[in-house]
This record gives C-alpha cells, sequence and structure tokens, in this order.
C-alpha cells in the first residue's frame, strides 16, 4: 500500500510454534499493524491500534530501571527467561498470587482456563502462599497485591491469606472476583475487611442479562449489585472490571461508567481490559474480533454523551504507553466531572525513570482504589468554586482506565520488558502477566 509505513522494529513470538521471531509496527493509513514473520508457520499480521488518538501522539520515551534483585539469569532470551531476568525493564507494581484454579463459574473467555469442574490442581496451602509473599520481598517488595486464581472467594481461609499478607508488611492486597460469594455472603465480606482488604476487583461486564449470559453462563447483575452493596457496608473500595468483546458488550462502555458513577464512592473506578486471546477462547481471533485501546477511549466520549472525553485519557507512567490509559476525574454534584488528566500530544518533560513510574502507579493505585477515609471539613479561608473541588477529591475521585493485555497475535517483546503486573509462579519466580498466560494456538504454554 502507498500509505504503509514501518514505525517501529522489535520482536514478537509465533502463534503457532511460540518461537522468537522479528515483528514491525506498520502504519496503514490511522491504523497500526503488528507484522510477523515466522520461517516455519509463514506471516501474521494483528490489528494493534485503531485511530485517533494517534500512535505517535501516544508512545513515550522511557529511561529502563532493572529488577532490584533478579532471580533468573539471561539465557534462551525474553520471553523465555522470565524470573524476573536483568534484561526486564521495570520494576514490579502489582504482583498476583494465584490462590485457586477452582472457579463457579465457565466463562466463555478465561486467562486462567479455571473450571467448575473436577479441580485440577489442589489449592496451595498458607505455607505455600507465604513463601510467595517472601520471594516478593526478596525481589524488592513489598508490591500491590491481588488474590487471584480461579476464583479466589472459593478459599474459606481467604482472610487468613490476607491476614498473612498484611501481617508480612503488604498495605494494599486486593482480590481479583466475580464477586458471587461476595454477593451472598456479607458475612465473608467483612471476614476479608477485618482480616486487612483494601480493594476488590469485580468482574462487571455489562448491565444487562443478555451480556452476562454469553460471557458468564447465566445472568448475574443481580448479584454484582449485592456484592457492591456489601462491599459499601464494610467500606471496601470497589474497582469495576469488563472484559470487552466486540459484538457482545462494546456498546455497554458509556452505561457501565454511569452505573460506577451512581454507586461511588464506593465504587473508585473503571478498568476496561478488551478481550485477549489467551487461556480459554471460543475461537482464534481475527481483527474483526479486537478492540483496541483508542476505540476504548472513543467510546467512552461517545457513549457518554461528552461526560468524559477523549482528551482526558494520557498513557501510563508505569508500563510501556501502548500497554494501557487513564483519566482521573472529580465526580461533582449534578453528574458533573472535573478532569484531573489531559492528553498532550508531545510531551514536555523529560522521561522518568522506569522505577520511579512504578513507585508512582504503587501508590495510586493504594490511595485511590480504596475507599475514602472521613475527613474533617476545611476550616480555612474561602477558595470559591475551588473549596468544593478539593473537599470532593478527599472522597469522590472516580478513576476509568483501560489495560491491552498481549496474546500470541499481539505479543510485543518490547512491551513485554516493560511490563510491571507479574504473577508469581508456583516456584516462586516472577513473571510478566502476559509470558505467564501466554498460549499458543494449540493451547501449549510457557510457563503456566
Amino acid at each position: 500500500m502507498s500509505d504503509e509505513q514501518i514505525l517501529a522494529a522489535t520482536e514478537s513470538v509465533c502463534p503457532e510454534c511460540l518461537r522468537r521471531i522479528p515483528a514491525w509496527h506498520v502504519q496503514r493509513g490511522v491504523d497500526v499493524y503488528l507484522v510477523k514473520i515466522c520461517e516455519e508457520h509463514g506471516c501474521f499480521e494483528t490489528i494493534l491500534w485503531r485511530g485517533e488518538p494517534a500512535y505517535t501522539s501516544w508512545v513515550r520515551p522511557r529511561i529502563p530501571t532493572t529488577p532490584e534483585r533478579p532471580f533468573t539469569q539471561i539465557d534462551k532470551g525474553c520471553p523465555f527467561d522470565c524470573g524476573l531476568c536483568p534484561a526486564h525493564r521495570q520494576q514490579t507494581c502489582t504482583a498476583l498470587l494465584e490462590v485457586t484454579q477452582r472457579c463457579n463459574l465457565q466463562c466463555t473467555f478465561c486467562f486462567a482456563s479455571s473450571s467448575d469442574g473436577p479441580q485440577k490442581l489442589k489449592d496451595p496451602d498458607l505455607a505455600t502462599i507465604e513463601g510467595w509473599y517472601r520471594s516478593l520481598l526478596r525481589a524488592g517488595g513489598p508490591y500491590n497485591v491481588q488474590l487471584s486464581g480461579g476464583e479466589p472467594t472459593l478459599r474459606d481461609d481467604l482472610p487468613d491469606i490476607v491476614a498473612l499478607g498484611r501481617a508480612l508488611g503488604f498495605d494494599f492486597i486486593q482480590i481479583n472476583t466475580n464477586g458471587l460469594r461476595l454477593a451472598r455472603s456479607p458475612g465473608y465480606v467483612a471476614a476479608l475487611k477485618n482480616a486487612g482488604l483494601a480493594s476488590v476487583f469485580l468482574q462487571f461486564d455489562g448491565v444487562d442479562a443478555a451480556i452476562y449470559e454469553q460471557l458468564r453462563g447465566r445472568p448475574l447483575l443481580a448479584e454484582k449489585e449485592a456484592a457492591i452493596v456489601h462491599c459499601a457496608a464494610q467500606e471496601l473500595g470497589v474497582i469495576l472490571a469488563p472484559t470487552l468483546v466486540p459484538g457482545i458488550n462494546t456498546h455497554a462502555i458509556g452505561d457501565i461508567v454511569r452505573f460506577g458513577l451512581a454507586r461511588a464512592p464506593t465504587v473508585r473506578g473503571v478498568h476496561f481490559q478488551p478481550v485477549s486471546y489467551f487461556g480459554r477462547t471460543p475461537a482464534i481471533p481475527t481483527d474483526k474480533d479486537r478492540i483496541t485501546l483508542p476505540e476504548v477511549i472513543r467510546a467512552l466520549e461517545e457513549q457518554t454523551g461528552g461526560l468524559v472525553k477523549a482528551g482526558h485519557f494520557v498513557p501510563p507512567g508505569c508500563e510501556n504507553a501502548l500497554c494501557s490509559f487513564h483519566g482521573n476525574f472529580v465526580q461533582l454534584g449534578e453528574g458533573q466531572l472535573h478532569a484531573w488528566t489531559h492528553h498532550q500530544t508531545a510531551s514536555c518533560c523529560a522521561p522518568k525513570p522506569a522505577a520511579e513510574g512504578a513507585a508512582e502507579a504503587r501508590s495510586f493505585v493504594a490511595h485511590q482504589w480504596t475507599a475514602p477515609s472521613p475527613s474533617p471539613p476545611s476550616s480555612g479561608p474561602s477558595l470559591g468554586g475551588w473549596d468544593t473541588l478539593l473537599e470532593r477529591a478527599k472522597s469522590h475521585v472516580f478513576c476509568i482506565s483501560g489495560m491491552a493485555f498481549q496474546d500470541a497475535w499481539t505479543l510485543d517483546l518490547e512491551r513485554l520488558r516493560d511490563c510491571c503486573i507479574h504473577t508469581v509462579a508456583p516456584d516462586g519466580r516472577i513473571v510478566p502477566f502476559c509470558a505467564y498466560n501466554l498460549t499458543a494456538r494449540n493451547g501449549r504454554t510457557l510457563y503456566r
């Protein structure tokens, strides 16, 4: 094509054999594709970025920071030496601990391929989980921790796991949950809060039954609402976490934001996750099966009627710029939002060391994803309209973000080396999330 332009060279993996292969970011019109070639299995092309904000306005320079204490050495090269190895370029922001492989749903999409059928693996015991916590401390932690699975609330001793982490010095512990047990057992929610749980990352795909029937197997909205009510009673912050699948719920982006705003400040924000094709998926993806980050950003403006605008969303300060976006808002009265963030087409500041970005991201998540603490009203001199804004900012900050996880078709090793979302493997190694869950076309994995 005459308007085709190579923007960057990188490396990826072959979706068939997971061999490391050369790849390029190729711009065609306003869209950007990942194009890669395997000597054995041929050429693969996958959409990465559709339209505005422009790819070239979004990328940011970075100053890499190697892991404080790598656990593995460089041998075969990325992505085969994860642990983290000394070639990784970012420290941990959030560490996932998979405390069970069991689940009480059979979702259409599941990165862990969890099942409500016969259990494949025994749940790790508390001694094993303590070893994982201590691995994070040896690596340079404490970091933010997300307890995941499977469905972590299937463990009756989940409060003990939370309390163990808090006793070891982990101040921000969150659970990644479908919310079903939280909906039916307010006492369990209270036990988690009393153990030191800070936040609930709640699977939340839309506001009508058809979406849940297609993605989760049955209508679940009433249970999601009940879970939020029980979290509110315990002053637990909730982040809504939708998986966005074209043709199923991408029309519901605005509805999800409005639902969250109506339940603030318990709901602290929405974290959109465009579907990635690893783990359990119904089919091999084509480009029509994907929604890219700029499309989510534009849909946020269109579907909220301009309540939030595309220009309010900015690249991340922690992970690679192509991995995510975020916008931070103060919720005012009468359905109004004041944006704290604004996108600039060119950075006016020198790049920060990656470790500084990770530290800032850890601090922001720990503060803003936790339910606000009551604070006394200000007794200082009036600042006019700023009084209201500053007072609301103490309790009614609302965060809207999105993260594009990479699969075998979209994996970019430059992005992977910048990853700050890591999973603790059963043997204690620390593996970037997208590498840990990477799945070849035939289901083969590297780490899981």
